[in-house]
C-alpha cells in the first residue's frame, strides 16, 4: 500500500466515529437535490391547478432550507474534524523529532521556513484529499440516482451528460504525475523564499554593517522570481484541468438542450423533464469537478506525504506519522510524567565509536570513559571532532559504527544527560520560560541554576527579573549571558552527566573562572569541549582530538608530557591568553 494511502486511511481511522457521522451529514446536502428536482418535474408536467402548484413550489423551499441547514451543521462539524486530523499529523511529526530515537538534526531541512511550510502546507494536502473524499462520495451517490432516473426518460441525452465525465478521468489521469512533480517543486521553492525572508529579520544588523541591503533585495528577489514560476506552473496545471472539467460541463449542457428541442418537439420529452434535467445537470456538475479536485489533491498529497516522511525517524513510516496519538481540542489533555529509563550514572562510555558530521568530516574509533564525579575535557584544533564527537555521544548524530553506553547497558542517548551546546539556542519568551522549558521547577531551583552560572549579577539587573523577555533568538542578552543561561537551564535539571560544548567562549577571564568553580562545585560529572586553560587545569581527564582520531588521553600535566598535538594547543592557547585586553586569537 502506498504511504499516502497509508496516511489518508490513519486519518479516517483516528475518529472514525465523527468521521463517518460528517459522512453522513454531508451526504444529505448532496443527495437532498434528487427531490428538489422531482418536484420541478411534478409541478411543471401535472395539469395544476393554483394551490397545488402552491403547495409544490412551498415543497421545493422546503426542500431547500433543509439542505440548507444540514449543510451549516454538516460544515462546522467537518471544520472540527479536519482541524483535529491536522492536529494529529502535526503532533506526530512533532513527537517524532522530540521524542524517537535516534538523530533529529539528520531530519530536520535546511531553514526553519522549509519546516513551517511542511507543517503548514503538506498537513494541508493531506487532510484535504481526506475530506473531499467525503464530497465525492456524495457527488457519486446524487450522479447514480440521478443519472438511474433520467436514463428511465432519455438514455441517449443520459449518456451525452455522462461520456465527458469519463474523459476528465482519463485527463486527470495523463496530468497526474506532471501535477505531482510541479507541485512539489512549488513547494520546495516557497519554502526556500520564507526562509529567506525569516533570515533577512534575524540578520539585519548584519545586513547593515556589511552595506549589503541591495546584495539581499536582489537575492530575495531571485528567490521570489523561481517560487513564482513555480507556483504559477504548478497553479496553472491544476487550473487546466479544472478548466476542462467546466468546460465538459458546459458542453453537457449545451447538448442536453440541443438534444431535448427534437425530443420535445415529437412530444418524447415534456416540459417537466427538461425543469428536471437541466436542474440535475446543474448538481451533476459537481461530481466531475469533483473528480478533478480528487485528481490533482493525490499527487499533492503523495509529495505531501514523502516531505513529512522525511522529518520522521529511521525507523517510522507512514502508519507512524497518522498513528492516534490522542488529540485534545476539547478538554485538559493528560498529565505526562517523564521519569528516566537509565538508573543514576556510575560509568557512561563509548567503544569504537565512528561518527560522520553531514557536512563532511566526522569522528572515528572513539573509545572515551566518563566516571561519576569526573571532570573530562574534549579539546582539539578546529575541525578535529570535538563537537561532532559530543553529538554522537549524545544520539544527535547518528553512528556508523560501535556503541555507547550507560552503566554498561547499551543506550541510543542518555535520558539523565544535561546539555548546552555550541549554539545556544534561546526563544522570544521570558528568562523564565526559557530556563524551563516545561521542567517542574520552583524559583528556588532557578536561582540555584542561575547562580552556579553566575547569572544572578545579571538577572538583579532586568526590569522584570525571571520575567523579562529575552527577545528572538535572546537578542536582548549579550553573547557571554546566553551562553550562562543556556548553562543554568542545563543545570536546573540537576542532570547526572553535564555536557558543555564550548561554553565560556563569550567569556572574560574572571566569569570564565567562577563559572567553572561553580559548576564543578555543584555538578558531580562533567564531560566538557573547550580549550580554554581554566577549563583544562581543572580537569581531571583531557581528551586530545586530531582529525577525529583520539591523540592522546589522560590529566593535563601529562599529555604536556607525551603528547605533541598537546603541548601545540596548550601554547597556542598561552599566546591568545597573553594577548592584551581587546585582542583575540582563533578559537575552535
Amino acid at each position: 500500500m502506498k504511504p499516502g494511502t497509508v496516511v489518508a486511511l490513519g486519518l479516517i481511522r483516528f475518529d472514525l466515529r465523527r468521521y463517518l457521522l460528517g459522512a453522513f451529514l454531508w451526504l444529505p446536502v448532496s443527495v437532498i437535490p434528487i427531490a428538489g428536482g422531482l418536484i420541478l418535474q411534478r409541478l411543471f408536467d401535472q395539469p395544476a391547478g393554483l394551490a397545488s402548484a402552491l403547495w409544490l413550489c412551498a415543497a421545493f423551499v422546503g426542500v431547500e432550507l433543509i439542505r440548507g441547514l444540514v449543510m451549516v451543521v454538516a460544515w462546522v462539524y467537518g471544520d472540527w474534524w479536519w482541524v483535529a486530523a491536522a492536529t494529529l499529523l502535526r503532533a506526530n511529526v512533532l513527537r517524532s523529532l522530540m521524542t524517537a530515537r535516534g538523530p533529529a538534526a539528520t531530519r530536520l531541512p535546511h531553514s526553519t521556513g522549509e519546516a513551517v511550510s511542511r507543517l503548514r502546507d503538506d498537513v494541508s494536502d493531506e487532510v484535504n484529499l481526506v475530506d473531499e473524499a467525503i464530497e465525492l462520495a456524495g457527488a457519486v451517490l446524487f450522479g447514480l440516482v440521478a443519472v438511474t432516473i433520467m436514463a428511465t426518460i432519455d438514455p441517449v441525452i443520459t449518456l451525452v451528460l455522462v461520456l465527458p465525465m469519463v474523459a476528465i478521468g482519463v485527463l486527470g489521469r495523463l496530468m497526474r504525475e506532471r501535477i505531482r512533480v510541479l507541485h512539489g517543486r512549488a513547494r520546495v521553492l516557497g519554502a526556500g523564499a520564507t526562509a529567506f525572508i525569516g533570515e533577512i529579520f534575524t540578520a539585519t544588523l548584519a545586513i547593515k554593517t556589511a552595506g549589503a541591503e541591495q546584495a539581499t533585495l536582489d537575492r530575495l528577489r531571485a528567490h521570489n522570481r523561481r517560487r513564482r514560476d513555480a507556483a504559477i506552473k504548478d497553479k496553472l496545471a491544476t487550473d487546466l484541468l479544472d478548466t476542462a472539467t467546466g468546460a465538459s460541463v458546459e458542453l453537457s449542457v449545451g447538448l442536453v438542450l440541443l438534444l431535448a428541442a427534437g425530443s420535445m418537439r415529437a412530444g418524447e420529452f415534456t416540459v417537466g423533464d427538461l425543469a428536471l434535467f437541466t436542474t440535475y445537470v446543474s448538481w451533476l456538475t459537481m461530481l466531475p469537478r469533483t473528480i478533478g479536485a480528487i485528481l490533482y489533491r493525490l499527487p499533492q498529497a503523495a509529495v505531501a506525504t514523502e516531505r513529512l516522511g522525511r522529518l520522521m525517524a529511521a525507523h517510522e513510516d507512514a502508519h507512524d506519522l497518522a498513528r492516534d496519538a490522542g488529540v485534545f481540542l476539547d478538554g485538559e489533555p493528560p498529565v505526562i510524567v517523564t521519569e528516566p529509563v537509565t538508573g543514576a550514572l556510575e560509568v557512561f562510555e563509548s567503544r569504537g565509536l565512528t561518527a560522520l558530521h553531514p557536512g563532511g568530516g566526522g569522528v572515528f574509533d572513539v573509545d572515551l570513559r566518563v566516571a561519576r564525579g569526573s571532570f573530562t575535557v574534549i579539546t582539539g584544533a578546529v575541525g578535529s571532532g570535538k563537537t561532532t564527537l559530543v553529538r554522537a555521544l549524545l544520539g544527535l548524530l547518528p553512528r556508523e559504527a560501535g556503541e555507547v553506553t550507560w552503566n554498561g547497558e547499551p543506550i541510543e542517548a542518555p535520558d539523565r544527560a544535561g546539555y548546552a551546546g555550541q549554539v545556544p539556542r534561546l526563544f522570544s519568551a521570558s528568562l523564565r520560560e526559557n530556563l524551563l522549558l516545561g521542567h517542574p521547577a520552583d524559583d528556588e531551583d532557578l536561582h540555584r541554576a542561575l547562580k552556579l552560572a553566575v547569572f544572578e549579577e545579571d538577572l538583579a539587573t532586568m526590569p522584570e527579573g525571571l520575567d523579562t523577555v529575552v527577545g528572538p533568538r535572546g537578542m536582548r542578552l549579550s553573547g557571554g549571558q546566553v551562553q550562562r543561561a543556556t548553562a543554568a537551564r542545563a543545570l536546573v535539571r540537576r542532570p547526572d552527566l553535564l555536557v558543555v560544548d564550548d561554553l565560556s567562549s563569550a567569556l572574560d577571564a574572571e566569569t570564565e573562572r567562577l563559572l567553572w568553580e561553580r559548576v564543578a562545585g555543584g555538578q558531580d560529572t562533567l564531560l566538557v569541549v573547550s580549550h580554554r586553560r581554566a577549563a583544562l587545569e581543572r580537569a581531571d581527564q583531557v581528551i586530545v582530538m586530531d582529525r577525529g582520531r583520539v591523540a592522546g588521553r589522560g590529566p593535563l600535566a601529562v599529555l604536556l608530557e607525551t603528547c605533541p598535538e598537546m603541548r601545540r594547543l596548550w601554547t597556542e592557547e598561552s599566546e591568545r591568553s597573553a594577548l592584551p585586553e581587546g585582542q583575540f586569537g582563533l578559537t575552535s
